[in-house]
Formats: structure tokens, sequence, C-alpha cells
């Protein structure tokens, strides 16, 4: 109930195949939640209402005291319970919100990716090896690149530079012999001599060439500098992407060239003496594609030109097949566009099996495989923790019997509200709607008073209450009433800002996990929207996960006056933290990051959130100099006798301490 979906996010044929889907998943373990009203919450039922064991696997479940708990190394073993973490956290002065980044998970995911070609390239005798890459632009966490770095030194894996920026991070940070460094996005002359003298320092520098300017650029730079480069060319396929970046593909793409203009590039080299430089073939058909289907139709094409290129004589050694290893959000795994109908075998499978057969058919080597599946390496590592700070109900006492004298509408509604059962709740709620409305125009009138106003809303709220509890036992629910869940819903305002945690939320309306972290061996007796400390009407989740489609409420717990209620968003940890905005100036969150040991865990670094002193010199604020102006402006007052010694002493001390304190708020 309450589901609803944008028409340009979430195509015909993904609802179905997502719907076509469920018999699937239900025998997968993964029921869907249909239950007696009397029996006994477990945490099965938690388990499949936050459908934890379709996006979670193999790192996140709920425990028997209804925590969720982590294991960071996937099915190798060890696990934590989240909700003890967080306080063991809390109590080293770490306070919410808490990005808590899991660096075994991130070790795993790297280890995973490789595994999967390792196996497919051992099943279909594939000569040419595999080498991966990190897009730093997905999270350029220092401490993060740090560990991908050491994670990814087994598997000489690489970075990808989609900046001159991160290009200055690649070449410091990656230590690894044989490691690639692709080197993608704009460039300018310097971007491209420090690419290419970067080999002198040993690194393996590919500079794909997305516009045209910069084949003279290369051509220029390999001739002054004296340095053979390694080349590469990003084509614009004609096979088109699914989902929100599905149109950038084809001949208008913002990067990349066409096939005309990669027949330039190769008389140019050619022209330069410089063929030998030219390697490798990369492309890229948008992120998050969730249909398995795209992929071997872009491998497909791809592969041909590659093939086309070798025949031309190019030195072609690389076939770099670009990000988009989608991560299901939703765990209905489907083509939705939240979700995806493949897993990470499937992916290099049907990659390595084609990229042989193309050339094997034309005699030419296979190349090295390249991915960069930066959102299925980072997303899983990090989970954000906040709390709940209160909430915003709809009146929910139960209404009184009208009185004699009262006015004949508030008998109607009372009788309406009597008669509600699941005959006839739809007809109900048209009467209760009819009569409210009758009621706002006889007060607008003059006719009625205001305590008699403020009866039918609370008769009108209480018949809804009683609907929307009939609807939810109900398979089906007509549209009229599908918003009903929504308008009755809570809203719990959570200690975070949307705008810099989870901007994808506000902006594209990205779909993340989110559920307590605790208590789910309760039931969720309550429904709500989440809104944040932003004072923007925008600063709000109103759009949650769910098996058929997307839900415009969530199943939370009835607050506890003095117990703390934690909720976590997951799958979150690719793009979110440097997208981020300083809207309302709530600056970066705490972070840690765990590992974990046989005796349980370590903290390996914590990284301080933003203090309000810092957020402010980030907007070019002196915070000496407001504290002067506040101490002057004190002093004034005090002559003026508007405040005491005390007050001033108090307001300057307040003024002072919170400079230095974090932007969120502290219990």
């Amino acid at each position: 109930m309450g589901a609803y979906s944008r028409a340009e996010d979430t195509t015909v044929e993904a609802k179905q195949a997502k719907s076509s889907a469920l018999a699937q998943v239900e025998t997968k373990g993964m029921p869907l939640v249909t239950r007696e009203i009397t029996r006994q919450w477990t945490i099965e039922d938690s388990e499949a209402l936050y459908r934890i064991e379709g996006w979670g696997q193999p790192y996140f479940s709920i425990n028997a005291a209804g925590h969720i708990t982590v294991s960071p190394k996937g099915e190798r073993g060890g696990s934590l319970d989240l909700f003890e973490l967080v306080n063991a956290l809390k109590q080293r002065n770490l306070a919410l919100p808490l990005m808590i980044r899991f660096s075994d998970i991130l070790e795993d995911r790297i280890e995973r990716l490789n595994a999967c070609f390792a196996k497919a390239i051992a099943r279909y005798n594939y000569p040419g090896t595999y080498k991966g890459v990190y897009p730093v632009k997905c999270n350029q966490q220092r401490h993060l690149i740090e560990e991908l770095v050491t994670f990814g030194k087994p598997h000489q894996f690489g970075l990808e530079a989609g900046s001159k920026p991160e290009l200055m991070i690649a070449l410091a940070m990656l230590d690894t012999p044989g490691a690639l460094i692709t080197c993608n996005g704009y460039k300018d002359r310097e971007y491209i001599e420090t690419a290419m003298l970067s080999q002198r320092l040993g690194q393996t520098p590919i500079i794909v060439l997305e516009q045209t300017e910069e084949v003279d650029l290369v051509i220029n730079a390999a001739k002054n500098l004296g340095i053979q480069p390694i080349v590469g060319v990003r084509a614009k396929l004609s096979t088109q992407g699914v989902g929100r970046w599905g149109t950038s593909t084809g001949d208008r793409a913002k990067f990349g060239l066409t096939i005309p203009e990669i027949i330039q590039v190769v008389d140019k080299f050619r022209e330069a003496d410089l063929l030998n430089s030219l390697q490798l073939l990369h492309f890229h058909i948008g992120s998050q594609i969730s249909a398995i289907q795209v992929i071997k139709d872009a491998i497909q094409e791809a592969s041909k030109i590659y093939v086309e290129l070798a025949r031309l004589g190019a030195n072609m050694k690389y076939l770099d097949v670009g990000g988009g290893l989608a991560v299901d959000y939703d765990g209905s795994q489907t083509n939705f566009y939240a979700s995806k109908n493949y897993n990470m075998q499937n992916y290099a499978y049907d990659i390595v099996a084609e990229l042989k057969d193309a050339c094997a058919e034309h005699n030419v080597s296979v190349p090295t495989i390249i991915s960069e599946s930066g959102r299925a390496i980072a997303s899983h590592q990090s989970v954000l923790i906040f709390d709940v700070l209160g909430s915003s109900d709809v009146p929910n006492e139960e209404p009184e019997a009208p009185k004699e004298g009262e006015p004949p509408i508030i008998w109607n509604l009372w009788e309406t509200y009597q008669s509600i059962n699941y005959e006839n709740y739809q007809e109900a709620y048209h009467d209760a709607t009819q009569f409210k409305e009758e009621a706002i125009s006889r007060f607008n009138l003059g006719i009625l008073r205001l305590a008699e106003r403020a009866r039918v809303e609370r008769m009108y709220w209480a018949c809804c209450r009683k609907i929307v509890k009939l609807t939810r036992e109900e398979d089906y629910v007509p549209d009229e009433l599908e918003d009903l869940e929504k308008i009755m819903a809570s809203i719990y305002y959570i200690n975070m800002s949307v705008f810099q945690s989870a901007p994808d939320c506000w902006a594209i309306d990205q779909l993340f996990p989110i559920l307590p972290i605790h208590r789910l061996d309760e039931e969720p007796t309550e429904r709500a929207i989440l809104a944040d400390l932003t004072c923007d009407s925008d600063g709000k989740i109103d759009r949650f996960i769910d098996l058929r489609d997307v839900k415009s409420v969530l199943e939370l717990h009835s607050l506890k006056s003095e117990e703390p209620y934690y909720l976590g968003m997951f799958l979150n940890g690719a793009y979110q933290e440097i997208m981020g905005s300083l809207h309302n100036l709530f600056g970066d969150t705490n972070a840690v990051h765990i590992k974990l040991t046989p005796k349980g865990y370590q903290i390996e670094h914590v990284v301080k959130g933003d203090t309000m002193k810092e957020v402010l010199g980030y907007v070019q604020y002196d915070v000496e100099d407001l504290v002067e102006k506040i101490r002057r402006r004190s002093e004034h007052a005090m002559q003026e006798k508007r405040i005491t010694l005390q007050e001033s002493q108090l307001l300057l001390q307040n003024y002072e301490r919170s400079l230095s304190r974090y932007t969120y708020l502290v219990d």
C-alpha cells in the first residue's frame, strides 16, 4: 500500500519484471510479509519486511536479540552486534550521526570481484588476465583509498582518475607494481604530461582519449618529452543503457568518440608513428546497469570494435568495460532501477565469454580486461547510523460520542466512524472526506464554531485510522486510498542532513535500505516518513525499498521516553560522502573505521566530523572576529543595562563552546 514510482526512473518493463520475480524471491527464503494478526512478531518477520536477505547478504542479518549484526568478512566468519558497537562508540565520545566503515567488507568486495573474473577466465580458458581499477570519484576519502590500495595489491588492483586532482591522488597513493592508472575526464597539457612522466616512476598510466582535442595534446607531449605513452580511446557505443544513466550513451553522450572520430585517431597516430601507443578500448554505458542484457549487448559491440582496431594495426592490449556493475538496493533481484537481475559472477562470465569468442573468430590476441566497478566495491562497506529525535503524529485519540445539541455533521461523522468495516471502508472514506470538506465550508461561512470544527477533524482522523488498519490486511487497495497511508504517517525527526549524508536521495530519488538497528524482535506499529535537521522542505526521506515497487512510508517502532532509537542507512558508501553539501551548515559526520579481530574488533581510524568553527570557515567567516562582535555587543548591552554581567558571561561561554562542537545535535 502507498507504493508509487516516478515514470522517468521506472519503466513498465522493469516493474513487470519485478512483479514476475516475486514467486522466485519467495522460494529463496524471502517470504512476503503476510501473517496472522494474532501471531507474535519474530525476527523472521523483520527480515522479510526490511528485505535484509535480499540486499544484505552476506554482510548483514538479525540476531536473536533483535539487533542488526554485521559479518564484515562475509561467509568466512566473525560478526559484530551493530547496536552494541554504536553504544560502545558513543562511550568514546563519538556522537551520532556516525559513519561506520568496515574495512573487511571493502577487502571482501575486492576479493569477490577478482575471484569472479578468475573463475570466468578458468571456465572459458581465457588466455588473458583481469586487472580492475577503482574509480576514485566514488569515494575519495584518504583512509578508504589507502585501504583499497593495500587490499588490492595481491590482485594488482589499480585506480581510475576522472580529473586532475584525482590523478594527483592516484599517482601518489598507488604503489602496486603492475597496477594500472586509467586517466579519464577532461585533460589539458599539464594533465597529460604529468601522466606520461609518471612512467618514469614505475607507474602504468593509460591516457584515455575522450575528446578529439586531446589527440594532438598527447602527440605533442610524446614528442616533447620523448616518452611513448600508453593511450586508449573511449567509444560512444550505440548500445542504450537503462535507468537514470541510460541516456549517457550514444552519439550525443558527454564523453567518448564516435566511430569516425576513432578512425581519425588511428590515422593521426599512424602518421605520428605512435600507433603502437594505442593499446586500449574503453566504453561506459552508465552507472547502476540493472539489466544483464544491456551489458551483453554492450560487450558484444565493444568486442567487435576492439577486434577491428587490432586489425587496423593498433597495438591493442586492454579493454576497459567501464563501470555499471549494479548494487541490489532493494533486494528484489530484478531489472528494477534500484536492483539488478544478475550477480557478479554472471557479469564476469558474460564479459569473458564474449571477448574470447570475438577475438578467436579473427585470430586476435585477447585483451587484459579492466573494469571500473566503484559502486559495487564501495557501497557495502559503510553504514550511516543516526538517532530519532522525536515525532509528529496525526491525532490518535478515540473520538467521543456526540452530545445532544451538537451539529448534525458531527453526528453524521460519528455514524460513519462506527459503521466502518471490510465491506464499506472505501465508501466510508468518501463520506468522511465529504463531511470534513463540508465542515470547512461551514466554518468559513461562520456557521460552525472553532471547537466544533476541531471535533469534526478529530473524528475524520479517527475514521482514517480505522480505514488504514483495514487496508493493511487487504491484498489490493483502491488507487484512491493508496495515499492514505502516507497522509496518516508520522514524521520522525532524524539527527542528520539528507543533503550532507544522502544527497542522492534528494537529487535523484536514490533508494537506500533504511531500518532500525535494534528492536527487530518487536512489531513496528508506526508508519513514518523521515525529516532531517535542515529547514528545507526537501530535507526528508519518503521513498523506501519494497519488494513490489517503492514504499512511501517506513514501518518503525513507537518511540520510548528516555530510550534512544537508532536507524541505519545501508549501502551508501559510494558517492554520498563526497557529494554532500553544507546545507544549513551541517558538516561532515563523525566517521570510524572498524576492523574485525579474533577478539572482536579494533578501531583503525577515527575521523572527527566538522565543528561549527570549521564549517563557518568554509564560508569565509573568521571565528575570532565573530566572538569579538558578540563580546562588543554584550558590553554595549551591559552599559545600557539590558543584560547583566552574569548573563553576558553565560552568552559568551555558550557561544564559544558551540563553535568548537559538532554541527549536529548531541544528547
